[in-house]
């Protein structure tokens, strides 16, 4: 039985509307979820009982179950968890077999589901809140030498319950389930890591070099013969003491786990090597391999710290306005609707609406764009900061962006803790715990070979059965394939790569949601996109109408105006300013009823006793009695073959008429699509509900391979996994709202403009905080960057241990071994911080080149 069948999750049905199990919806909400990836199967169950709930079967490998909570939530089904987690840090950072033995000794407390530690020292951990409550897990926490020093609760909302159990396959899938209020606890870990030794942070580091200097005193006393014979070997015994240290701590902590690791394979090399006299070659194995974790502390922690540097970008205090005066208050005592001063150059407090003065504010710490934003006063801050996620981009401002030469004055929208700022800082924190799929391989390819070379280290102890030779000689070479074998470098090759990567993303303004999210973008080869606000602008413009005959343009567009102002679809702003524009005083609002929006067609009204049909085409070839007349269909024609997307208005029986309109396309996207097939994206497609012409005409102007019209929001969830059948990976690039079912369905979901918005931050697996497109290369660049260290580093690893072995076996000596095998681990290490320091496409070099190949059809 696979993993996936073996952990489920069951979520209440409370779908507003539904009358039963069987309705439509249920059924997209099942097809939905079960075209996740990492998602096997979803189905309705309790139904005998009167309690509907979805059974959701899942793989914790591929998937976790906070990321399945975002999907499901985005989805549409309230429900509140019976379980929380902790979001915090280790003290730290650690070495990557320590952060694993954390986590799996994590996972073995009874009511913990998911639990998983990253080298930085991130950690995250999903527990069953009816099978173990909060103090009680501090208590198992620290116990086990996790310590605590803070925790803040969060209440995450209100409605029904959801269970997480192992199941096994015949199960007959009855569980009482029980209401329970939903806590998110934050904790926040020790600062510092101080090894419990006496230098504190560096203490590992400055025993290392202890020993190596005791190594090299030895060694040269060995060479001259001015010393007594004994010296050398007691040097080198004081060189094992220092160097073993923390490797006999470790090792000690491990065998208390019951795990065997590679520290163990370590001492007991060491230690034969003392046994055989060659005092050493022990000593130099011991100084490099905790020269080697010294190291990958400080690699683990450079990656640690530019996480921890987003998390102080924003001030600790701020000025607010009280009244006539001002106060300087605490960052986390700002309440929403205070108005704080901001003076210029100085970084902004909080997230907000600006309600005094005129700047320009450099948002990149926050959305990575490279040039200044220009910002001005709203005239209702109270309405604004309601409408928070909604406000124009001129209007709203981030915490930790910086200020420029005008001093404005901003109505706080969000707390502290829940600026944008603060959420990313989370976010990230928790991508940091979450393993990547090559880490997973890796930690499973670990534990069967450290049992296969335990077994050659075994056979090898009887090679003197075989060939002549000493029983010193056979050991001596067990004991150099011991060290040779043990994959140090691979247990660091990925977690160090992976860590880096989304630390710098994160910087650039792209949130990455763990190592998963980061590799498959590296590795896929197509991409869709959504047209409106994704490929365009998002801002249609009403262009053309056309009356048909015997129909005053006047009536066609005061009908358009009154129907078209009770709609929330982005295409009626543009139709009700675009009427008002040319009716000018004239424009007089009809009074309409019974306004209903027919999805993925049009909208519908009553006016004056008649029935009003606004919409596509489409719409009146499903409707009885309404073929639309030869000059109406003609002028559709016309203009969606201008690329317009056009509505046809009827009224009663009589058509009025075509209306035209046109989104502007990005300036930029004809320039992405060319960088990303630069970058080997083979596949970049449209989805979108236009009329398909309208859609190839809009895919042409911008260099897109293919372009999919007239699709319904379902439909649009069918391409995605057709494309996911037809090419493995796919890509969904959208807003994160409207999208939300295609992305959630695609191998990896990107929400542009996530800035201020929770609905695109929960439901993309990747985001661009800023609305710009031109993030986008940057994004892939940097994932296939990592993929493309991570691939090198597998290589490296792995080409070391199966070069050394055999190697070994035919008379290599312990000290060349070691120095390979340590060298190894600290080119890997070295190598993936390389991504910290990765520099994305220069915006300003951009050429200007040709849209491209040809747009296929449907």
């Amino acid at each position: 039985m696979s993993q996936s069948q073996k952990l489920r999750l069951d979520l209440p049905l409370l779908l507003p509307d539904i009358p039963d199990t069987q309705d439509a919806c249920v059924i997209r909400l099942q097809e939905r979820m079960t075209g996740r990836p990492g998602v096997a199967q979803a189905h309705v169950v309790g139904v005998a009982e009167g309690k509907p709930q979805l059974c959701v079967h899942y793989d914790p490998a591929v998937i976790s179950v906070a990321r399945l909570r975002e999907l499901v939530i985005s989805s549409g089904i309230e429900i509140t968890d019976r379980y929380a987690h902790f979001i915090g840090t280790v003290p730290g950072p650690l070495h990557a077999r320590a952060a694993e033995r954390i986590a799996s000794q994590l996972r073995a407390l009874i009511g913990v589901i998911e639990a998983e530690v990253s080298a930085a020292g991130a950690m995250r951990i999903e527990y069953d809140r009816t099978a173990v409550d909060l103090a009680d897990m501090h208590k198992r926490l620290n116990a086990l030498g996790v310590a605590v020093s803070a925790v803040e609760k969060r209440s995450e909302g209100a409605g029904s319950s959801s269970t997480v159990r192992k199941a096994d396959a015949g199960d007959d899938h009855k569980e009482d389930h029980k209401g329970h209020k939903h806590d998110k606890d934050h904790v926040e870990g020790e600062e510092g890591h101080d090894h419990g030794g006496p230098f504190g942070e560096k203490s590992e580091l400055i025993f290392a070099a202890i020993a190596g200097a005791l190594l090299l005193a030895g060694w040269l006393c060995g060479r001259s013969m001015l010393f007594p014979s004994w010296l050398p070997t007691a040097l080198c015994a004081a060189s094992y003491f220092f160097g073993g240290f923390f490797t006999v701590r470790e090792a000690i902590e491990n065998l208390r786990a019951r795990r065997f690791e590679i520290d163990t394979l370590m001492l007991v090399a060491a230690a034969g090597a003392a046994a055989l006299g060659e005092w050493g070659e022990g000593a130099l194995l011991l100084f490099l391999f905790s020269l080697g974790h010294s190291l990958e502390h400080y690699a683990m922690g450079r990656a640690r710290r530019a996480i921890e540097a987003l998390a102080k970008l924003a001030p600790e205090t701020a000025t607010v306005r009280r009244g006539t005066s001002t106060e300087v208050v605490p960052l986390n005592q700002l309440q929403v609707g205070d108005v704080v001063i901001v003076k210029p150059n100085e970084r902004l407090p909080a997230d907000g609406a600006v309600v005094v003065g005129t700047s320009s504010i450099n948002q990149a710490p926050v959305t990575g764009e490279s040039v200044p934003v220009d910002k001005k006063p709203v005239e209702n801050g109270q309405a604004a900061v309601e409408g928070f996620e909604r406000l124009p981009a001129e209007n709203r401002v981030f915490a930790g962006t910086i200020n420029g030469a005008g001093a404005i004055e901003v109505m706080v929208a969000r707390k502290s803790d829940q600026s944008t700022m603060a959420r990313v800082v989370k976010m990230v924190t928790e991508a940091e715990a979450q393993r990547s799929p090559t880490q997973q391989f890796t930690e499973k390819f670990e534990r069967v070979f450290v049992p296969m070379v335990l077994a050659l280290v075994v056979l090898l102890m009887f090679a003197g059965l075989v060939v002549d030779e000493p029983f010193s000689a056979t050991f001596y070479r067990a004991m150099a394939v011991l060290v040779a074998a043990s994959p140090c470098a691979l247990a660091i090759s990925v977690p160090s790569a992976a860590l880096s990567g989304v630390a710098r993303a994160a910087r650039g303004g792209v949130l990455v949601k763990g190592g998963g999210p980061l590799e498959n973008l590296g590795t896929l080869t197509s991409i869709a996109f959504d047209k409106t606000g994704t490929l365009t602008e998002g801002k249609p413009k009403l262009t053309d109408v056309v009356p048909a005959q015997g129909a005053p343009e006047a009536e066609l567009l005061a009908v358009a105006l009154a129907v078209e102002e009770h709609s929330d679809h982005p295409l009626a702003a543009a139709i009700v300013s675009g009427a008002k524009a040319r009716l000018g005083d004239k424009a007089e609002l009809l009074q309409v009823s019974d306004v209903k929006s027919i999805i993925g067609r049009g909208v519908q009204a009553q006016l004056g006793g008649e029935t009003v049909h606004i919409g596509k085409p489409v719409l009146f070839t499903e409707l009885p009695d309404s073929k639309v007349p030869g000059d109406v269909d003609e002028a559709n024609a016309k203009l969606v073959a201008a690329g317009r997307t056009t509505m046809i208005v009827r009224k009663g029986g009589r058509f009025l008429g075509v209306i035209g309109v046109m989104d502007t396309p990005r300036p930029v996207a004809g320039q992405v699509m060319s960088e990303l097939r630069k970058l080997g994206i083979e596949r970049l497609i449209m989805i979108s509900g236009d009329n398909q012409k309208v859609a190839e005409a809009v895919a042409q102007t911008m260099g897109l391979t293919a372009a999919r019209g007239d699709l319904m929001p379902e439909q649009k969830v069918e391409e995605i996994k057709k494309l996911r059948n037809e090419h493995g990976k796919v890509a969904m690039v959208g807003d994160g709202v409207n999208d939300a079912p295609a992305m959630a369905n695609a191998t990896v979901g990107i929400a542009m403009g996530a800035a201020g918005s929770d609905v695109a931050l929960e439901t993309a697996d990747v985001a661009l905080m800023a609305d710009d497109l031109a993030q986008l290369p940057f994004a892939v660049s940097l994932s296939r960057s990592t993929s493309r260290i991570i691939k090198q580093n597998l290589w490296v690893s792995l080409g070391v241990v199966a070069v050394l072995i055999p190697a070994t076996i035919l008379g290599l000596n312990i000290g060349t071994a070691v120095i390979f095998h340590e060298g190894s681990t600290l080119l890997v290490v070295v190598n993936a911080l390389r991504l910290l320091a990765y520099k994305p496409f220069d915006k300003s070099t951009r050429p200007v080149e040709p849209a491209g190949e040809p747009v296929k059809a449907a």
